[in-house]
């Protein structure tokens, strides 16, 4: 990425904290402050119905808050435009339209083709007197040379006419850390700036906010969840770029992966996906103009620039016109009138392509077409988000002015008394069984000793002893052997 200085190297990423964040832009060398090919150069504003939807509404009465680097108000172009602002870094100007962090310049390129509202051209110089003794015979010019006066388009015919010149801004500045500037000096991290800045965005008014800034990971903090769920909340829409693949984003980062945010991916000037300033993603919502861009510059110079930093406040003007003409729609329908007005684009059948989201920007039709807008979101929702992944944080607790609730006694039935078994069955605490079994077998063993005893007397009495037996011989074979 280049600045106008050329202080900056081709290409940056700017990283904050563990949140690595890339402002997509690609600068060219200024151009002079008397640009007259200024608006010729606006191409998008013809080819993509901007002109046509201006018949309608210029984006009056609708308050857009610019996340960014600074905005610097005093540039002609945007005299009258920034209302209020805050810096959320603490590194900045209370009001943020001081350029901070590692791509200064870049919130007031981005109000430009927002709300930029053009200028008149200065007048010529009137003649000084002349030094030549006959300079007082010289007779003056009748009448002084005639300016243009205000175009069709803004306050006059130089400098740059943003999609809602007639719209607010909101100057919110935060620090994007980068090589050259580095951390923020303040010490606040983007994981909290972030939230900070949306939430202030919200509480000051705004009805759309513009992120032309992109993390290198689809993933967020859950200290974002609240904040962007609160803007959901409060009816506002959420524009962000989706970043670029010359910044090394080859996938969409967050904030542009979030639920219910429209992320804007990149074209070139063919209205083709641009190879530089698109990244490719499931989550992007349509696609506008990133290439041959033109935006102002803090100290009333302009610039050529790219990226898809540029294709989001297109988007984000074109929200602020339909706000403009339907009061009554919600931000859901402001952003589904948008995708579902948007010219086809990507692969064939399918409704939506990972390059080109649901198509590519139609200003004319967004503002002006007469279709049925579904109430939800077509983006998703935080709400869910939240309720379906982030199921593991604390309930929150009750309301303290609820009434407390007398509690139910429960309704527990009555024990059983358990019935006392009969004690004579048993003997020594023994189960009866065990105890019957014993005697059984003591029964039996007298039995069979008494047949043993009746059966050797009946042997006996009937095989008496002879008389001639030699009963000292049985004596003797009676006695032991020695």
């Amino acid at each position: 990425m280049t600045n106008p200085s050329g202080a900056f190297g081709s290409r940056l990423r700017a990283t904050a904290c563990l949140l690595g964040v890339a402002v997509a832009a690609a600068l060219l060398p200024a151009l002079p402050a008397q640009a007259d090919d200024l608006r010729e150069r606006e191409y998008w504003l013809e080819d993509y119905g901007i002109v046509e939807a201006w018949e309608t509404t210029k984006g009056e009465g609708v308050r857009v808050a610019v996340i960014d680097s600074g905005v610097d108000g005093s540039h002609p172009d945007l005299e009258g435009v920034v209302v209020g602002g805050s810096d959320v870094s603490g590194s900045g100007q209370p009001d943020g339209q001081l350029g901070i962090g590692e791509v200064a310049e870049h919130g007031t390129l981005v109000a430009s083709l927002l709300a930029g509202r053009g200028h008149l051209p200065d007048p010529p110089p009137s003649p000084s007197p002349s030094d030549d003794e006959d300079a007082a015979d010289e007779s003056p010019s009748p009448e002084p040379v005639a300016t243009s006066g205000p175009d069709t388009y803004g306050r006059g015919s130089d400098g740059i006419v943003g999609v809602a010149p007639e719209s607010e801004l909101l100057a919110v500045s935060v620090w994007i850390e980068g090589e050259t500037k580095g951390p923020n000096p303040a010490g606040i991290s983007i994981d909290a700036q972030i939230p900070n800045a949306v939430r202030w965005a919200v509480d000051n008014g705004a009805q759309v906010i513009n992120m032309s800034l992109g993390s290198t990971s689809p993933t967020w903090p859950e200290s974002w969840d609240e904040a962007f769920l609160y803007a959901e909340q409060n009816d506002v829409v959420i524009v962000a770029a989706a970043g670029n693949r010359a910044g090394g984003s080859l996938q969409v980062g967050a904030p542009a992966t979030m639920p219910g945010v429209l992320a804007v991916a990149g074209l070139d000037r063919e209205g083709q996906a641009s190879r530089e300033s698109s990244s490719e993603g499931i989550s992007i919502g349509v696609a506008a103009p990133a290439e041959n861009l033109v935006g102002a510059l803090p100290g009333g110079v302009y610039a050529d620039w790219s990226g898809s930093s540029g294709a989001a406040p297109l988007v984000a003007g074109t929200a602020a016109l339909i706000r403009s003409k339907y009061p009554d729609l919600s931000a859901a329908q402001v952003v589904n009138r948008i995708l579902l007005t948007a010219q086809e684009a990507g692969a064939e059948g399918e409704e939506r392509d990972t390059i080109y989201g649901y198509g590519i920007l139609d200003v004319a039709a967004a503002v002006n077409a007469e279709i049925a807008v579904p109430e939800e979101n077509l983006l998703g929702s935080m709400a869910e988000y939240i309720e379906i992944y982030r199921r593991g944080a604390p309930a929150p607790p009750p309301e303290a002015d609820a009434p407390a609730s007398k509690p139910t006694a429960a309704d527990i039935p009555e024990p059983e008394v358990p019935v006392a078994e009969d004690g004579t069955g048993t003997s020594g605490g023994l189960p009866a069984s065990i105890v019957l079994g014993f005697g059984g077998l003591i029964v039996v063993v007298l039995a069979a000793g008494t047949f043993a005893v009746v059966r050797a007397r009946r042997a006996a009495l009937s095989n008496p002893m002879d008389e001639n037996t030699d009963t000292d011989s049985l004596e003797a074979a009676a006695e032991p052997r020695p």
